[in-house]
């Protein structure tokens, strides 16, 4: 008998949640653009900015809080609980009558979406074998990054269709129901535990390390643990500094496209899109090169080695930019970064779960929340270098530089991950 093929249906649903979780997270930057909405809002950038960032800081904080009641309470419960969370809150986001309860409700969900990658990572821990981990986690992160690069054409697309901003975000918040619903049908915890997983696939997947229950007790001895381990900060400076150097893709490079002056505002937008579709390929690339560099160098470097080398050429590929005077070659540039960021993702993901034990989802949110810090610090970084090079026009030399300098410390943190070795060590069964 052939091993069933639940773990898939998995995989399939982690990418439908992973899509929503972008499409509904990216959307709002589409929608203050909107006629509608500014009809209904009358504000200054600086406060439309205040909105859009409201969600990072809930999202960073509240990682680890997230991960570990997942992996205390269960993944399926609680990931349906958070996708169900997030969508009531983008459908309530459409119904509020001020610019100040727009931004309480992207607080809240940025609590809501703060539990999700950190959940999957656990998931697919339990459901993949080591030598798939890293393909199964690029698939996943390909619906993410797939429903970032869509959301801003589908949000204007049903702008125009149904008339009003908050129509869209009521339609997205019936689509993240349905989106839970299927979860929750779809996953349980464990494969021993979902009636069409027979023996063979079973047998295939294994049972990983460590795999019991966290308990309550469990927490303050994780994050000890998280903060003594040497190998585990590498992932999280490599995170942060990734961060610091993607963000500008997403943050600044519509605005530098559009001062540039070469082209078009319409075509200006569609470069921005390019410049993160290419990051689609990049996951599934990643995900095939993290799998196979285990198989040939060992689990020690095949994690590690991938990341050193994607986030190393990213840096010569921002170090580029400001010898270019045309903006289609500094956009060529911008895209190897975003590809070659999104080749080292999976080695991320799949580091976490080959050292995260039964904390897996909270030591996943550990690394997000310093990524995510990397974000954010991205965002104010900008400024204050461009006004610094003002006088000498090198203000643009000085961002790229920095993305680059951000990068090559992230290729120099890889190095020192070692995923051979648990954050946690495994504590004896006690029959």
């Amino acid at each position: 008998m052939t091993a069933s093929k639940v773990r898939f249906q998995v995989i399939a649903v982690s990418m439908l949640m992973a899509f929503m979780l972008y499409l509904d997270r990216v959307c709002m930057g589409e929608i203050v653009k909107s006629e509608s909405f500014k009809a209904d809002f009358s504000a200054p950038k600086e406060e439309i900015g205040k909105v859009l960032g409201a969600f990072f800081f809930t999202y960073a904080l509240l990682q680890i809080p997230a991960g570990w009641a997942s992996d205390r309470f269960g993944a399926r419960k609680m990931l349906t609980i958070y996708i169900l969370l997030w969508s009531l809150v983008t459908g309530l986001t459409g119904c509020v009558a001020s610019l100040s309860g727009i931004m309480f409700a992207r607080l809240a969900f940025g609590l809501a979406q703060a539990g999700a990658y950190p959940t999957s990572g656990g998931v697919i821990r339990r459901w993949f074998p080591l030598h798939r981990r890293g393909i199964a986690s690029a698939f996943v992160s390909f619906g993410g990054r797939l429903g970032g690069t869509l959301a801003p054409f589908i949000t204007m697309l049903l702008i125009f269709q149904l008339g009003s901003w908050r129509s869209v975000l009521i339609a997205y918040a019936v689509l993240g129901i349905g989106t839970a619903v299927a979860y929750w049908w779809v996953v349980r915890d464990k494969p021993a535990l979902h009636l069409g997983v027979n023996q063979q696939e079973r047998d295939l997947i294994g049972i990983p390390p460590d795999d019991r229950q966290a308990r309550a007790r469990d927490i303050v001895p994780m994050l000890i643990a998280c903060g003594s381990s040497p190998s585990l900060w590498m992932n999280s400076i490599n995170q942060f500094c990734v961060n610091v150097g993607w963000a500008f893709l997403i943050n600044w490079l519509p605005t530098y496209i559009a001062e540039s002056g070469q082209v078009s505002v319409a075509v200006g937008a569609l470069m921005v899109s390019f410049v993160l579709a290419c990051g689609l390929p990049g996951q599934l690339i990643g995900g095939w090169a993290s799998d196979r560099s285990v198989a040939l160098l060992g689990l020690r470097w095949g994690r590690s080695v991938p990341l050193a080398c994607s986030t190393a050429l990213a840096s010569v590929a921002y170090i580029l930019c400001p010898t270019f005077s045309s903006v289609w070659l500094v956009v060529a540039c911008c895209a190897m970064v975003s590809l070659m960021t999104d080749v080292g993702n999976p080695s991320n993901w799949a580091f976490i779960q080959d050292v995260g034990g039964r904390n897996t989802s909270a030591i996943y949110g550990w690394a997000n929340m310093w990524g995510n810090f990397g974000a954010a610090f991205s965002a104010v970084m900008v400024p204050p270098l461009l006004k610094w090079g003002e006088a000498t026009g090198s203000g643009q030399m000085f961002v790229f530089a920095a993305c680059s300098l951000a990068f090559l410390i992230a290729s120099f943190a890889a190095l020192g991950m070692n995923a051979t070795k648990l954050v946690q060590k495994m504590e004896p069964e006690i029959n």
